[in-house]
């Protein structure tokens, strides 16, 4: 940044030392063209015969004051080039200043300059175009943020009521049936574990938003992460009656923060849990090209409309805000995955069309 800023003060600098060189021949050439001007006026009036009248007492009054309407020539001159040097690129960078002002609190009429900054009157309206839509894009991120602050407190308190009822009953009631005290202590730990979702999504938010991601690059396997990862579904995948359909090669080495990457496919492996139609397959593939690797994760599940599909990774959007009610997702998943595919120099995309959805990340070796 040093480096640039240096360079950008010396173009300006040259510049501004090109521009008074060339004030200064302007006003150099312009000396010398009315001293040559009035030279060749006395060689010329010379050689003609004048008679009184209005025309000879003027020039013989220039001839007697020639040194006095030189230097008045000369200061015209003077006058009007430094107005064009000067006082007119003087008027302009004020101009410049104050349109450059108005990008601190943008509105939404358009910067107006005269003709001769039409370049910079575009260039700066872009500016203030950009950042209107980072103003609006700031706004709308808080508001889906304050929404989802509301929409966890109130839901904490849910899980929590239930958790404390149902151990005040085992507590007040000690000769109830095991049974029935099995069933209390399962409903709890099930409201336990569902508050301990809500609580790690306060966790995510504060990290997305405040930590740098770090990786630790290490060599890692991606072949054996998937198929265990896939294994450790298994019981969330059978509640939807799903299964899992592999496609890996025997090889699958890439050097990769393994813990961060696996957050990733963790992420995707919900989302397809979450979205695909009961006793489907979801189907995960991944092969090796041109220096990366693509690993893709497809399932079958009701068509994302194209609006919905190119907010997929945006920071708190939420696909089925009803089903992440129950789920305890609050839009952060695909975010996260995004910014550690990206980290990683590599890219991951989401299509829907004919009733499939299809999650492609492509990761450099």
């Amino acid at each position: 940044m040093s480096n640039r800023n240096t360079d950008t003060a010396r173009t300006a600098g040259r510049r501004g030392l090109r521009a008074w060189g060339l004030y200064l021949l302007v006003l150099t050439a312009w000396a010398a063209f009315v001293a040559l001007g009035a030279f060749l006026g006395v060689v010329i009036c010379a050689g003609f015969t004048w008679y009184p009248g209005p025309l000879y007492s003027l020039l013989n009054w220039v001839q007697e004051y020639l040194l006095l309407a030189i230097i008045v020539c000369v200061l015209a001159g003077w006058v009007v080039i430094s107005y064009f040097f000067i006082a007119r690129p003087a008027r302009d960078n004020a101009l410049l200043l104050a349109a450059a002002e108005e990008l601190s609190h943008p509105s939404e009429t358009p910067i107006a300059l005269p003709a001769s900054l039409k370049e910079a009157e575009n260039q700066l309206n872009l500016t203030r175009e950009e950042a209107l839509r980072a103003q609006r894009a700031a706004r709308d991120a808080e508001q889906r943020k304050n929404d989802l602050v509301v929409y966890l407190a109130h839901d904490l308190k849910t899980p929590l009521t239930s958790v404390i009822g149902y151990l005040t009953l085992l507590r007040d009631e000690p000769d109830l049936p095991p049974e029935m005290r099995g069933r209390y202590t399962g409903i709890a730990l099930d409201k336990a574990e569902r508050l301990e979702d809500l609580i790690n999504e306060f966790f995510d938010i504060t990290r997305f938003n405040l930590s740098h991601l770090e990786l630790e690059r290490r060599d890692t396997d991606l072949r054996r992460m998937l198929e265990q990862m896939c294994s450790e579904f298994a019981p969330v995948l059978a509640q939807q009656q799903l299964t899992v359909s592999l496609d890996l090669p025997e090889r699958l080495h890439v050097v990769c923060d393994a813990d961060k990457m696996a957050r990733v496919f963790d992420n995707l492996l919900n989302n397809a849990c979450h979205y695909a139609y009961p006793a489907s397959t979801v189907y995960v593939r991944a092969w090796q090209e041109k220096g990366h690797v693509t690993i893709t994760f497809r399932n079958a599940g009701a068509t994302i409309p194209p609006e919905k599909l190119s907010r997929m990774f945006e920071q708190f959007f939420r696909l089925d805000t009803s089903r992440a009610s129950r789920t305890g997702n609050a839009g952060l998943g695909l975010a996260i995955a995004r910014e550690i595919v990206n980290a990683h120099g590599g890219a991951i995309t989401a299509k829907s069309a004919q009733e499939q959805i299809l999650f492609t990340v492509t990761l450099p070796l």
